[in-house]
């Protein structure tokens, strides 16, 4: 039985991978800051990312390492500090890592890194309509700089004859947490929010597709270097958000846009990545033969919200189309 190494096991990402990766078969090990009990085919470990420690077994067992941990970017407002802990939180894991690759007898084939497409700007005019590729360069913005350091810092890898795959992550659509659960509590509640003028592309990715795209990682071994893990379809913000409530409750909302000034006034500096146009490439994943479970925003939304499991209204009624 192969055994799985996850980092960041505990969030949104990864209690879904874990969940896939269990039922396919593989001993799944999640690394976090307190140790707790076995269970469901899972073993946990500690590790203390300031200290540089990680518990020897981890390692040593690892056939593969998943390497999801990081500070939410979108948890707090971007103050100085929580800029520099988004950053310290991703390097130092990576460092880790690296450094107990380096010290601890291991079989680790290969590691598998999230990053995300924060690492490219905004769209631009002479943008091909496919969108970014993995060869564009690094933005100079905060996210820009966080994804080329975290980047960097897993790179070492390489050179220790590990396999290295980085999953440049779009925005993912789950009802488990994240981005699209926002987006979802106003659509609740027949208010379709949309954020600026909402034409602003948005790259996204079902949960389910994420999770198969790290485990195509794992299975395939001519799967390296970096790819973009965004379904082959992005839409815009306006788009995503009126697909969401016409799914739930037809004609039946009322569309509300909030102003860029009003983002700017109560997220601050993180209003420019949720007004920012970016629309990115899938075909280098697609070329290596994946295929997605839910390519179009509608499918996604089908199998999220289904008709069976709707919202339901202020009054407690389920709400249908």
């Amino acid at each position: 039985m192969q055994q799985v190494l996850i980092t960041g096991g505990t969030g949104t990402i990864g209690k879904a991978l874990t969940k896939e990766l269990v039922a396919k078969g593989f001993q799944v090990m999640i690394v976090s800051r307190s140790k707790r009990e076995p269970g469901n085919g899972v073993h946990y470990y500690t590790w203390d990312i300031d200290r540089m420690e990680i518990e020897e077994e981890a390692i040593q067992k690892a056939d593969f390492i998943i390497h999801l941990a990081g500070a939410g970017v979108a948890d707090k407002r971007w103050t100085i500090t929580r800029k520099k802990e988004i950053i310290t939180s991703r390097v130092q894991s990576c460092q880790l890592l690296v450094h107990a690759l380096q010290t601890i007898p291991n079989q680790v084939k290969a590691v598998i890194s999230a990053s995300a497409i924060g690492w490219y700007g905004p769209d631009k005019r002479d943008l091909p309509e496919k969108g970014f590729e993995e060869t564009a360069p690094a933005y100079p913005d905060f996210l820009g700089d966080t994804c080329k350091q975290w980047e960097t810092a897993i790179s070492p890898v390489e050179k220790l004859g590990k396999r290295l795959v980085i999953l440049r992550t779009g925005i993912v659509l789950s009802t488990a947490g994240g981005a699209f659960k926002e987006f979802l509590l106003p659509v609740k509640y027949r208010i379709a929010t949309v954020l600026g003028n909402g034409k602003q592309w948005i790259s996204w990715i079902h949960i389910q597709d994420l999770c198969n795209q790290y485990i195509s990682a794992i299975a395939n071994p001519n799967i390296s270097g970096v790819y973009n893990a965004v379904a082959p379809y992005p839409v815009t913000n306006e788009q995503l958000i009126n697909r969401m409530a016409t799914h739930l409750f037809g004609n039946k909302y009322i569309r509300l846009f909030v102003p860029a000034f009003m983002l700017k006034f109560m997220l601050g500096e993180m209003s420019i990545e949720i007004l920012k146009s970016t629309r990115v490439s899938a075909d280098k994943i697609l070329h290596t033969g994946f295929r997605f479970l839910f390519p179009s925003v509608d499918e996604a939304l089908e199998n999220l919200l289904p008709t069976t499991n709707r919202v339901s209204d202020a009054s407690g009624n389920k709400s249908a189309k």
